[in-house]
């Protein structure tokens, strides 16, 4: 082990072994460590041990990223890795295989407490419910890339090189046995997916099933990987959504439109539900899936480019954007349109903490929270946030 002396410049660690605490949780899928003035971000480790960690990365001069080789003191979370991929060196897909499932959930509403108190102003902690099915099995579409041989993989963690894998835990099993087992022209992507019945497809066209109703979902368009996680988000925007029969309801990155078939319960044959969603593919599917549903309008095109145009003032508002966020301009828009309820699905906290402290500037407040592993083993979840206004 070479003791690592005060950096002067980026890069003076690069392939270092430093021997490091381990501190907190960040956003991300590392914890934080503190050496000679410097912040470390480690993966592979947990708070409250103590490694030996390789660094991997040093392009700045206030902090540097390294993996965890060599545990010397462990956490009592500590599990052997259900995949022998999700090590230093190997995929990047995982971010914390090394940790019991409910460590996991307990890192993940740490960081979404932290985002929460550090960008939105917000003292607030909410557990991370597990959804059904268990921590493996769950991802039901995967992109793999193909390497210069032909073969197909997964990336690593910041690279883009191809890790050749035999399978992935993660996946129901031999979802991907098929796409591994042949070669592809060098350098293309191919998603791998699974319909509600079970069947596998190779970028093609999967039927998915939420509510009793199909949506035929074709490649490289937005689907929940987890199974269960569409029912749950329509079951928690029908708790959190009365009854507005004639009402006017938005669904803004609507998709398919999963969640605007509960506003048009909520609303009835004579309420009106406009969905508003950039990709033509996700609008076409759904108005195949809910033709039968005369009070949905769909919008194709960009929300902040809609908005203004929209027939409203509306009752309630659901929102799930990109992992970005909303950001100012939307949250003004939504703002000004005042809805009594505003539902805000989110994938990542710290985007969902700097929009719930715009709305707060603008006479918002945060009424329920709740947060759902719908990613186990990374450091990913969803949450989703009911807004109502203060006055």
């Amino acid at each position: 082990m070479s003791v690592a002396e005060p950096a002067t410049a980026a890069g003076d660690w690069l392939d270092r072994t430093l021997e490091l605490e381990v501190g907190p949780v960040a956003h991300g899928g590392h914890c934080v460590s503190r050496l000679e003035g410097r912040v470390v971000f480690v993966r592979h480790a947990l708070p409250g041990e103590r490694v030996l960690a390789v660094v991997t990365e040093d392009r700045h001069a206030a902090f540097c990223r390294a993996d965890a080789v060599t545990v010397l003191v462990a956490s009592p979370d500590r599990v052997e890795p259900a995949c022998v991929w999700a090590r230093p060196g190997g995929c990047g897909g995982c971010d914390f295989q090394h940790a019991s499932p409910a460590a996991q959930r307990a890192l993940k509403a740490d960081v979404l407490a932290e985002q929460l108190r550090r960008l939105g102003g917000l003292e607030l902690s909410v557990p991370v419910e597990e959804l059904p099915g268990g921590p493996l099995g769950w991802r039901t579409r995967v992109r793999l890339a193909v390497g210069p041989d032909g073969g197909a993989g997964l990336r690593p963690h910041r690279g883009h090189d191809v890790i050749p894998v035999d399978g992935c835990p993660l996946t129901p099993a031999g979802l991907l046995d098929g796409a591994l087992e042949r070669h592809w022209p060098p350098g293309r992507d191919i998603e791998v997916a699974r319909d509600s019945d079970g069947w596998a497809w190779v970028d093609g066209i999967t039927t998915q099933v939420v509510g009793g109703r199909s949506w035929r979902i074709g490649p490289g368009m937005f689907w929940q990987v987890h199974p269960e996680l569409a029912e749950t988000l329509c079951a928690v925007l029908r708790d959190w959504t009365p009854a507005l029969p004639g009402g006017i309801a938005w669904d803004l990155y609507g998709g398919a439109g999963v969640l605007a078939s509960v506003l048009a319960e909520r609303v009835g044959p004579g309420g009106s539900v406009t969905v508003v969603e950039s990709d033509g593919r996700a609008v076409a599917a759904g108005q195949d899936a809910l033709a039968d549903l005369p009070q949905l309008r769909w919008r194709t095109g960009r929300v902040e480019h809609e908005l203004a145009s929209l027939d409203g003032p509306p009752d309630v508002v659901v929102a799930d954007p990109p992992r970005r966020g909303l950001g100012r301009a939307v949250v003004d828009a939504l703002a000004l349109a005042r809805p009594r309820r505003l539902v805000y699905a989110a994938c990542d906290p710290a985007a969902l903490a700097r929009d719930l402290a715009l709305f707060a500037e603008r006479g918002y407040r945060l009424a329920e929270l709740r947060a759902f592993d719908a990613f186990p083993m990374t450091h990913h979840l969803e949450t989703v946030a009911l807004l109502t206004p203060t006055d």
